[in-house]
């Protein structure tokens, strides 16, 4: 299709693959206009095998063959990236970062004076079309890269621009949060088998539960609070249900882990 877009990735781990699935899922563009560097050649074999993205041999060749670029290493590795690819960006190229806690000055200062750079927060879930990404574009990108940006990551799940100040508590939200929405479904599972459910079939009506919830709060706009009081019956079961949980100061651990985890992205962007 003439309007195909052709993209590098830098860097292709979990969350490289993950967003390549979603754009090809997508019909955004295809495995063919998609090409990736990784220092690692397991990496680069892995990621070809699952993708089919062609696999390039240096970040240099990723560069000369693209204008977007997805920066997506480890964050302690972004400064030495930026070093080898800096005499090779051009105006003409828009730099993705999706490592967690690198700042957008960071980015700028790593390239040319005037480089189009924005910062992005995606997660996992972009490999089956329901990703929650943020983004903030830095001082040179234009109203049109924003606008790609968004395009790219509303086509895996939303995408919303913040400020980037807000970076590291989406980092801490909603990066980090498809782990411990995993541990909640393995939580319920286990609770189920418990009470005596085959496992396969807790995990199912865990999974199913969540996902159900969520679309709930999402598509009435209620808060979630009132949400579940619509299902709380005076004297009934969800009630007691409710009281293990404060007792067990399950609402505090969630805060406390996202908190914890947008202090880390902080750190990140620091070393």
């Amino acid at each position: 299709m003439a309007s195909e877009l052709t993209i590098g990735f830098l860097g292709a781990g979990k969350m490289a693959t993950a967003l390549v699935r979603g754009f090809v899922a997508a019909k955004l563009t295809s495995a063919k206009s998609i090409v990736a560097s990784d220092v690692m050649e397991a990496s680069r074999k892995a990621f070809a095998d699952e993708t089919g993205v062609k696999p390039m041999p240096t970040n240099l060749a990723v560069c000369k063959a693209c204008t977007i670029l997805i920066l997506a290493v480890k964050p302690d590795q972004v400064a030495g990236v930026l070093a080898e690819i800096r005499d090779h960006i051009t105006p003409k190229h828009l730099l993705i970062s999706i490592a967690a806690g690198v700042t957008l000055a960071k980015l700028e200062a790593g390239l040319f004076p005037g480089a189009r750079v924005v910062r992005v927060m995606p997660n996992t879930p972009a490999l089956v079309g329901a990703s929650a990404s943020a983004f903030a574009t830095g001082a040179h990108a234009s109203l049109t890269d924003a606008a790609l940006v968004l395009r790219l990551f509303s086509a895996v799940g939303v995408a919303l621009q913040v400020k980037e100040s807000l970076l590291d508590a989406v980092t801490g939200l909603s990066g980090s949060g498809p782990a411990y929405a995993y541990q909640i479904i393995e939580a319920l599972s286990d609770g189920g088998v418990a009470a005596g459910l085959p496992r396969e079939v807790a995990t199912k009506l865990a999974a199913q539960t969540l996902l159900g919830a969520a679309k709930m709060v999402l598509e009435t706009g209620l808060h979630p609070g009132a949400l579940k009081d619509m299902v709380t019956s005076p004297g009934g079961t969800t009630i007691e249900g409710l009281h293990e949980m404060e007792k067990a100061g399950v609402r505090g651990g969630l805060m406390n882990a996202v908190r914890a985890a947008a202090e880390k992205s902080k750190k990140l962007g620091q070393g």
